[in-house]
């Protein structure tokens, strides 16, 4: 491997919030000094997800995710993996979304080294043993089969088949079980050796860190390959939807399960900010309207609640409620109800700047932990190609005036409608006439 040239800080923010380094072959690493904080974080993000998966190779992100957690050569174990975070008191842990999978680490601040030494050891040298990948799909097995079996969770996986009809931003990150049994540890090298390259990394830290003298060790340990500028599956945006869809699974339950919504902005959207708080009115929070007239109004819920989901060219606003059975298509009505009032009607000014004080709030506070802001940088330099300084954000949201949010609301909310339901029903058509 040739000598690691020198890195250059591309751009610190103004207000030296963090730095960005570019690091030999195009890794780049964000530093937030805090010097006041006890616990160093330090996310790995890799640019590839489900969404860069064939259908033959669904769940094959999240299946390496759990594989490179079994050992290495120089902890080869996954015993000796978490014993050598857990040892110092800190946690260790992963994810996998739709387009990206992340490693982190948060460990007492004085021993950042270790954090750095135990993640890029993980992504670099997984020993990927035949007998272990075979363990470990049975356990992928079992993971998605007790996600089958709660149907809180599983109604946004058909939400997302009706919102994204034969694209794989519809399939499940986990996979199905089919493909899961297809997986080999071939199958495993390959995407790694593909994905798992310094091109396709970003590497975050927050906390009370030396950042000259971390981005040194970084350096220095960091084996991955360059990896070449390849065009990866996935990059095709979803078609339109041009009518409103029901996905309906019979089972008999106690409780049915709803997921209801329409396409929405992608996270390069410049009216992105707009649809959020949009999504906080209808039904983030118990003063949320959502919650105020399904709930406390009208008895017909326990839970609801409104989000917003992102990815690089698209994105939707979706609802979620649990009901008793009978109760289903009146919830459903009165759910459609309310994200159809905010076409109509103008947002009052007192209401909005309500939300917005909650936004700007919730998204402060977020960012208080360690882990959570080097995530939070994380993503935004993987997926954004930069990270806003948080200041920023919060002057996008005091900028929206009651004409934006009926702007937004009249762009977006009368697309056709998308739902998935599980319980006891035996026909689309009451669901199909809710929301059409």
């Amino acid at each position: 491997m040739a000598k690691p040239r020198a890195t250059r800080v591309v751009a610190p923010t103004a207000d030296a919030q963090h730095q960005l380094h570019e690091l030999e072959g195009g890794a780049r690493l964000l530093v937030a000094e805090r010097r006041d904080r006890l616990s160093a974080s330090l996310v790995l993000m890799f640019g590839v997800g489900s969404r860069h998966e064939s259908e033959e190779l669904g769940g094959i992100s999240h299946f390496i995710e759990h594989l490179v957690f079994k050992g290495t050569e120089r902890r080869p174990s996954a015993r000796a993996v978490a014993e050598a975070i857990e040892g110092v008191g800190g946690v260790l842990n992963a994810w996998t979304d739709k387009e990206a999978t992340a490693y982190w680490a948060k460990v007492p601040a004085s021993r950042s080294d270790l954090a750095i030494d135990v993640l890029l050891d993980l992504v670099s040298g997984p020993r990927l043993v035949p007998e272990e990948v075979e363990r470990e799909r049975t356990v992928v097995l079992e993971e998605l089969k007790m996600y089958l079996d709660q149907p809180q969770d599983y109604v946004q996986s058909l939400f997302e088949e009706a919102m994204w009809p034969g694209h794989p931003l519809g399939r499940d990150v986990i996979g199905t079980a089919e493909s899961v049994a297809r997986l080999s540890a071939v199958d495993a090298r390959a995407h790694l050796e593909q994905h798992y390259c310094r091109r396709n990394l970003v590497l975050a830290v927050a906390g009370d860190v030396d950042g000259s003298a971390l981005r040194e060790d970084i350096e220095r340990q960091l084996t991955l390959p360059v990896g070449r500028a390849d065009e990866v599956a996935g990059n095709d945006a979803p078609g339109e939807l041009t009518a409103p869809g029901v996905r309906r699974l019979r089972r008999k339950t106690e409780q049915a399960h709803v997921c209801l919504g329409l396409r929405g902005c992608s996270y390069r959207d410049p009216d992105r900010e707009i649809l959020d708080l949009i999504a906080t009115v209808l039904g983030d929070g118990m003063s949320s309207r959502l919650f105020q007239d399904l709930r406390e109004e009208r008895g017909l819920v326990y839970d609801v609640h409104s989000y917003t989901s992102k990815h690089r060219d698209s994105g939707y606003m979706a609802v979620e409620l649990g009901v008793e059975p009978t109760k289903t298509v009146a919830a459903i009505e009165a759910a459609v109800e309310q994200v159809r009032r905010l076409i109509d009607e103008s947002l009052p000014e007192d209401e909005l700047g309500r939300v917005k004080e909650y936004t700007k709030g919730r998204l402060v506070l977020g960012l208080e932990g360690t882990n959570s802001l080097a995530s939070w940088m994380g993503q935004q330099q993987l997926l954004m190609g930069g990270v806003r300084p948080i200041e920023d954000k919060l002057a996008r949201i005091d900028a929206i005036e009651p004409g934006d949010i009926a702007r937004v609301a009249k762009e977006i909310l009368t697309r056709p409608i998308q739902l998935a339901v599980i319980g006891p029903f035996a026909s689309d058509a009451p669901f199909l006439r809710a929301i059409s």
